[in-house]
């Protein structure tokens, strides 16, 4: 297993430690259920350090980028982000990803999911035909998501820059804690606010930022915060997990990702969604709530009232801000309307489920 910059620190502080996506990363300190409060209604530090960042430079990065990703990068300008995807050519999803605009038409850093970093490497320099500079910079950054109501009010007396005012989706670089060449955006993957923090972990730069962040934020409550909690917390928003609600084999459009499939340029496999468009979808994913007592988990079966097979569980929890069980899943289109009745398959017994409009808090 890898580790992070900060693996260390996570095992001194008692945190219950799993294998996920190849490193060594903490998934809880002192339970989700508090975790995830504390995000809800303070700020946590989650180490998302296993993240995969590359950056793209040269006069045709913008236009790999275009050719590879679903939204519109052209939109994008200094210091703006953009959620997008890759899609493949099959109808599916490679990855998911940000696009960091570092330099109009000429850098730009991608964001993506840490089991899929050489995947998602192999695939965009598969289309890589006009020379990008292409650099693979995973393994030296480091990335720490500070999210919640009070973050940016902790970290601001850390930096001159202002963090405070930060926009969401976009990010400002520069002097953060004493270490140089800092990158810190608003992209948040918990709908809590607060910024994510990336810097080359180097001359002992992880270090300072971690100590400075907890010292700063000692007196306001500031907390650790696991993998768990990160999970609650983004589905609770309805934000799209890759391998549990979108992958390979999942349509943009059918995961309601239309939004960031922009039929106004040339992309890869553009016509067989055109065409997706046209016809109709034949499955959506939904987002639900238990009528009845029951976790949904991923992979449970979605029926219709006589037992027939609709779709399957993506994503199920426990929600720690309703106190209630609540679900991600597909089903065929004509469950999908918001009040639909649904049933989730749970030890061989119907569990009524209602379809619900996302986000759920």
């Amino acid at each position: 297993m890898k580790s992070t910059p900060f693996t260390e620190k996570h095992i001194a502080l008692g945190a219950k430690m799993a294998e996920f996506a190849g490193y060594n990363m903490p998934i809880s300190y002192t339970g989700i259920n508090d975790e995830h409060a504390a995000v809800r209604n303070n700020a946590g530090v989650f180490d998302v350090s296993h993240m995969g960042e590359f950056i793209l430079k040269g006069e045709h990065a913008l236009d790999l980028i275009q050719r590879v990703t679903s939204n519109d990068a052209s939109k994008l300008t200094d210091g703006k982000a953009q959620y997008s995807c890759l899609p493949n050519k099959e109808g599916g999803i490679v990855d998911d990803l940000l696009v960091y605009c570092v330099e109009a038409n000429k850098v730009y850093m991608l964001v993506v999911n840490a089991s899929n970093i050489e995947k998602d490497w192999n695939w965009i320099s598969s289309f890589n035909d006009k020379g990008v500079d292409m650099h693979n910079i995973s393994d030296k950054t480091a990335l720490l998501a500070i999210q919640g109501p009070n973050a940016c009010k902790i970290l601001q007396p850390l930096t001159s820059m202002d963090i405070l005012n930060l926009q969401y989706y976009t990010f400002t670089k520069g002097v953060f804690a004493g270490v140089e060449n800092v990158l810190i955006s608003a992209t948040g993957y918990t709908g809590a606010g607060g910024v994510e923090i990336y810097f080359e972990d180097k001359d002992g730069a992880g270090d300072k930022i971690w100590e400075a962040i907890f010292e700063a934020g000692k007196a306001a409550g500031i907390k650790p915060i696991g993998l768990g909690a990160r999970d609650t917390l983004r589905l609770e928003m309805g934000f799209c997990l890759y391998g549990n609600d979108i992958d390979d084999s999942t349509s943009p459009l059918e995961a309601g990702l239309g939004w960031i499939t922009k039929f106004s340029k040339d992309f890869t496999n553009k016509a067989y969604f055109e065409n997706q468009k046209a016809v109709g979808l034949k499955q959506k994913l939904v987002g639900f709530e238990m009528v009845d007592k029951g976790i949904p988990r991923h992979h449970y079966e979605i029926q219709d009232a006589t037992g027939n097979k609709i779709g399957h569980v993506c994503s199920g929890t426990q929600s720690p801000s309703l106190n209630k069980a609540i679900g991600m899943g597909y089903v065929d289109a004509a469950f999908s309307t918001i009040g639909s009745d649904i049933y989730i398959a749970i030890r061989d017994k119907q569990i009524k489920a209602k379809v619900v409009k996302m986000p759920f808090v």
